[in-house]
């Protein structure tokens, strides 16, 4: 009697990893120390790929940053967190003229409506007391949500997420763990992961995140994340923004500064974290950078010593 062997050839699809509300130093109202281009080199050493910077009512629209990505093979998503009436909204693939029409959430509404399944909306931290969180009102204007957030900030029995999952349930609507960074290190334990869609778009990725399949990595804080997170929003983070706005020497302000690109230090060739810029990779050399327009901030600040020297 002879047997035969069947070997199925079918392979389970890869799986990528996706964090969708992620900020930088560009951003307009929080403080940050690091560059995107940071985190573009974290986000490729941990096998991310998709990524959203979502800064306060703004776009990031860096299209050096956005070059730079494609190479390292990550999809970068044009995206804000807007605050409507009071409450946080996450918007991905969106441009700045949009966000700035936004005043309430039925120009929300009127934006999908007009967008259709090319534009994707999450509703972050929602039951969280600080910052602009949405609470009880995400079950009135739930019609503007694709998702709910799983925020990063929780342990044992501090954990708001409960009621977002709940909300999540009764609606049918997915749950996306995101990191929320604020701090390059605290970009890479919490994320969502989805099969890789085979062409790696926002419509694509879109489409994955309301069918799924979907897995959430969110573990518990720790104590020192817990202190950590502690001293960031209650002391660093606020002495940040107090240093921002007080004036600076020659007449400037730290605004200023970091739009010219002297914060972090980029005149002395440096990097946040002290190393020279020479010494690192995308935003040194300036390879993918388009024409007319500056790697990372340092260049920015390197722009700004030598126009104000040859003044």
């Amino acid at each position: 009697m002879s047997t035969s062997t069947i070997t199925s050839t079918r392979t389970e699809p890869a799986w990528i990893k996706l964090d969708l509300h992620i900020h930088t130093l560009d951003d307009p109202k929080d403080v940050i120390d690091y560059s995107a281009h940071q985190l573009l080199e974290r986000a490729r050493s941990l096998g991310f790929g998709v990524l959203a910077i979502t800064l306060h009512d703004a776009v990031f629209d860096r299209a050096e940053v956005f070059a730079d990505a494609a190479e390292m093979g990550i999809l970068l998503i044009p995206a804000a967190e807007v605050r409507l009436q009071g409450a946080d909204v996450i918007i991905l693939n969106v441009s700045g003229k949009e966000i700035a029409a936004l005043k309430d959430f039925d120009d929300l509404r009127r934006l999908r409506e007009r967008r259709g399944v090319s534009v994707f909306t999450i509703a972050p931290h929602p039951f969280y007391v600080l910052g602009g969180s949405i609470g009880s009102r995400l079950m009135r204007e739930i019609d503007c949500f694709d998702a709910i957030e799983l925020c990063h900030f929780h342990k044992g029995p501090l954990n708001p997420n409960r009621w977002a999952a709940a909300v999540a349930r009764r609606f049918d609507k997915p749950l996306l763990a995101t990191s929320d960074a604020h701090r390059l290190h605290a970009f890479g334990r919490h994320f969502t992961s989805m099969p890789r869609p085979g062409e790696l778009t926002c419509e694509n990725v879109f489409a994955g995140l309301r069918g799924g399949p979907l897995r959430l990595t969110s573990p518990p804080a720790s104590l020192a994340d817990l202190v950590s997170a502690i001293y960031f929003i209650f002391l660093a983070h606020p002495f940040r923004r107090k240093c921002q706005d007080r004036p600076r020497g020659r007449g400037g302000s730290l605004p200023q500064a970091r739009e010219q690109g002297d914060w972090p230090p980029a005149q002395r060739g440096l990097r946040p974290g002290g190393a020279p810029a020479s010494a690192q990779g995308y935003g040194a050399t300036g390879k993918s950078t388009l024409p007319g327009q500056s790697s990372d901030t340092e260049a920015r600040g390197r722009a700004a010593a030598s126009s104000r020297s040859g003044g």
